[in-house]
């Protein structure tokens, strides 16, 4: 077996190493189910997804899965190979030269500086909802304190361990899923019995068929979808700290994808079971505030059980949204990808916390600095979360055929599972990116409804961005050459992969 030069560079000596064993398949996969944030995420993308789909929003959201667990394959298959906390970043690189590689772990980086702040903001305001202080919830500058505050709180667990954050994570994804269950349980129950006072509809089986709403409304709810399962590959990124780091991140990761599947087709149906059509549709523009406007209609004295799930779902992700950018930070720093200071770990706790304290300051900044234009151009940065998203997504698919190509053949499960199954998922993610490129470029289809340089704001934040990582790239190339000296390989240059694959 030969020797893998670029492997070689990443761990020089065992103190620069995370915590071996940290966490367990269970662990890993609470956090991938965090990351996604399933309550926020509903109430975020009901109201639009109705609009566009009506009763086919269930299947909208079924069809969204495909592309997801497709990548979610190439996830397990590439970590399989190189258990490396890069993930994206150190696959690509792999695969298809550092170039690619290096972008793709900008990519990863920026969508959790974009997010972070949103998520900490919702979890702020939820949370003072939940007590019965709607006065200070509607307080900005106290919220932007607080969000900020909840931010750096949460950096600073990240950085005191992984197994702290496993534990925070374990409370926090129990009280966000029984309050959902009991929300959805409800909402379906009333609905069914003809007690909604929004009038409510009968459940079908034809919810579930994507294409009922047209081609338009399928594209449309296909983009949702990306933000909609985003996430959960932040068990891979805690590879090196997992239990059987070459298999438990991969599985968590397929596993999440299949629990988030149920949870929102689940909940979607529910929530349209009681409300209808056309009471989410109405609303559609209020985002996340759409489930406290139903929890007073479904609960009426216990609405906070929905407001706290989502409270707990946004706070439980801006954690765990620190952990992926962090780690990829870390994996690049290791590599001479980045200045070598984001590769530092703390000696005591085992945490990158140089990389995390950045990550957590950096998302700080952006959400005040975004938030003091207005709020309407933070949604719209939430918004070029898309084009990152899928465009890393799809890269990591595309490097996983061609890393693993010389075993495409050994087996018919091979061939599909990491060579026709990725390809299709980075084929879906590369339509949904066009779609989305065009979308976008449309001034009317922003918050703020404004063009910038001629075309929609969320457009130039993301090409912006996109921008900003090659002119830092560049520059860097300029200045530390030793990671471009890497070149691509194939499969099978430091693991052999056949047994896990026939």
């Amino acid at each position: 077996m030969t020797v893998d030069p670029a492997r070689s560079a990443v761990r020089p000596d065992e103190e620069q190493t995370l915590r071996p064993g940290a966490i367990g398949f269970l662990d890993a996969l609470v956090i991938g189910l965090a990351s996604t944030s399933p309550a926020y995420t509903l109430a975020a993308i009901i109201g639009a997804l109705v609009a566009l789909g009506g009763v086919h929003a269930p299947g909208l959201l079924l069809a969204s899965f495909v592309p997801m667990v497709l990548i979610a394959g190439a996830f397990a298959a590439l970590n399989r190979v190189d258990p490396d906390c890069g993930t994206t970043f150190s696959w690509v690189t792999r695969a298809m030269g550092p170039w690619a590689g290096w972008i793709g772990g900008w990519a990863i980086t920026m969508t959790g500086v974009l997010i972070i702040g949103s998520l900490a903001n919702v979890g702020v305001v939820f949370t003072l909802r939940t007590v019965g202080l709607d006065s200070l919830a509607e307080n900005k500058p106290l919220v932007l304190v607080l969000t900020v505050g909840l931010i750096l709180l949460m950096t600073w667990i990240c950085v005191l361990g992984t197994e702290l954050s496993a534990r925070l994570q374990n409370v926090l994804i129990l009280a966000q899923t029984a309050a959902l269950l009991v929300f959805a349980g409800v909402a379906l129950g009333r609905g069914l019995s003809g007690d909604s006072p929004l009038g409510g509809l009968d459940p079908g089986w034809d919810w579930l068929n994507p294409f009922g709403a047209g081609a338009g409304a399928l594209s449309g709810g296909l983009l949702l979808g990306v933000f909609a399962y985003w996430g959960w590959e932040s068990a891979v990124n805690l590879t090196e700290e997992t239990r059987d780091s070459t298999k438990t991140p991969g599985r968590a990761a397929i596993v999440s994808t299949l629990v988030l599947l149920v949870t929102y087709v689940g909940v979607t149906t529910a929530v349209l079971a009681f409300a209808g059509t056309d009471y989410l549709s109405e609303n559609a523009g209020e985002e996340e505030a759409i489930f406290a406007l139903l929890s007073t209609e479904v609960m009426g004295g216990w609405d906070w059980v929905v407001l706290l799930s989502v409270a707990t779902a946004a706070i439980a992700s801006t954690q765990t949204t620190i952990l992926p950018a962090s780690r990829t930070a870390l994996s690049m720093a290791r590599r001479h990808a980045l200045p070598r200071r984001f590769g530092h770990i703390s000696p005591r706790f085992r945490t990158p916390d140089v990389s995390t304290w950045w990550v957590g300051i950096i998302a700080s900044v952006w959400f005040v600095l975004v938030s003091l234009v207005s709020e309407n151009a933070l949604f719209d940065s939430i918004t070029a979360l898309s084009l990152l998203i899928a465009f890393y997504y799809a890269l990591t698919g595309v490097a996983c055929a061609v890393y693993h190509r010389r075993r495409l053949t050994h087996s018919v499960s091979a061939f599909f599972l990491i060579g026709v199954g990725p390809l299709i998922g980075s084929a879906l993610l590369i339509w949904l990116l066009g779609l989305a490129i065009r979308d976008l470029s449309d001034p009317g289809n922003s918050y703020t409804g404004q063009a910038w340089l001629g075309v929609g704001p969320p457009l130039v934040i993301g090409v912006g961005i996109f921008l900003t990582g090659l002119v830092v790239m560049f520059v860097w190339r300029a200045k530390d050459a030793r990671y471009w000296q890497e070149r691509p390989g194939i499969a099978g240059d430091r693991i052999l992969v056949d047994e896990e694959l026939r």
